[in-house]
């Protein structure tokens, strides 16, 4: 708890859009009053969507959808039995639907909004100031896992490859791997306090703590990679590193910059980011090469990424 305290804190004190923090922006919010009459579900999604679409806030009927199903106990607004759809809801449920809303209006992404996500069939928890999986993160373990598929021989002496994954984050990468991958390990290896935090509760809460090893590490540190020499080699390397060069980060949406900000994660002024440390003769394996780039290929996020990726040797 006192980990998840501090976590919390830096987040809420961290810096946010034109110079301010969502920790100030939320104490100087003031509540918009309930409106009276929207008294069941569909109504309040249709509400909450209109209020979303007027003030810019990004797929508004499926944020509007997620935090009224939340509150009703559902992962999705389909997911909900018919008659709760129309069912009147309690003064409990109107206000706690309005704080959540009201979160959304702030730029809060939905998944730290609800406090947990789906990824790869798996339920994570979320919280800041971790970085979200995205979609194209479903694709690189799909990548991971055609490419065992297809070296069945590269595994480990206890019969699963041993994988080190960089920059663990929430562990939905390690954690995917590992429940598809049933005789595999992970080493999960991350810098910041928060992730390794969220990624030992992601694997105690889908009890696969036994099968991963969490390592706080920062990789770019000179001679950092001498840590996982006792482990001896590794079958597979991962990662899902940063990708968004520092002139671009003003380009992105609020909910992601601010995540960046606090991270303070991006493919530095020429690109190459962690992907350098990872890469560089001498510090650490060259197959997180091949990964990285694929990542990069699978979504990059700005046009001055993919001038980039065009520009390096295949």
């Amino acid at each position: 708890m006192e980990c998840w305290g501090r976590m919390l804190r830096a987040f809420l004190s961290g810096p946010g859009r034109r110079g301010g923090t969502w920790g100030s922006a939320y104490s100087s919010w003031r509540p918009r009053r309930p409106v009276p009459g929207l008294l069941n579900a569909t109504e309040l999604v249709s509400h909450w969507t209109a209020i979303f679409e007027k003030e810019g806030i990004p797929e508004a009927q499926e944020s509007s959808e997620y935090i009224v199903a939340h509150v009703l106990g559902a992962k999705t607004f389909q997911s909900l039995r018919p008659v709760l759809w129309t069912q009147p809801l309690t003064p409990w449920q109107l206000q706690y639907i309005q704080e959540l809303s009201s979160c959304r209006l702030q730029r809060m992404p939905v998944q730290y909004i609800l406090g947990e996500w789906d990824f790869q069939g798996l339920s994570l928890k979320m919280a800041p100031p971790v970085f979200i999986p995205r979609p194209e993160t479903e694709e690189l373990v799909e990548w991971v896992l055609e490419e065992v598929a297809q070296r069945p021989h590269a595994v480990g002496a206890q019969g699963g490859p041993l994988i080190l994954e960089v920059g663990c984050g929430s562990g939905a990468i390690s954690l995917s791997l590992l429940s598809q991958l049933p005789q595999s390990r992970v080493i999960a290896v991350d810098k910041g306090e928060a992730s390794i935090c969220l990624t030992r509760e992601n694997a105690q809460r889908l009890r696969l703590q036994d099968r991963i090893w969490i390592v706080p590490l920062d990789v770019t540190l000179e001679g950092s990679w001498a840590h996982l020499l006792s482990w001896g080699p590794m079958d597979l390397v991962v990662s899902n590193p940063p990708y968004v060069f520092h002139q671009d980060m003003e380009q992105l949406a609020p909910e992601i910059l601010r995540c960046r900000l606090r991270r303070s994660g991006s493919a530095g002024r020429r690109g190459e980011g962690y992907g350098h440390h990872y890469t560089h003769p001498g510090t650490g394996p060259s197959a997180a090469k091949g990964l990285w780039k694929h990542l990069l290929r699978s979504g990059p996020e700005t046009p001055r990424a993919r001038r980039w990726l065009a520009s390096e040797p295949a």
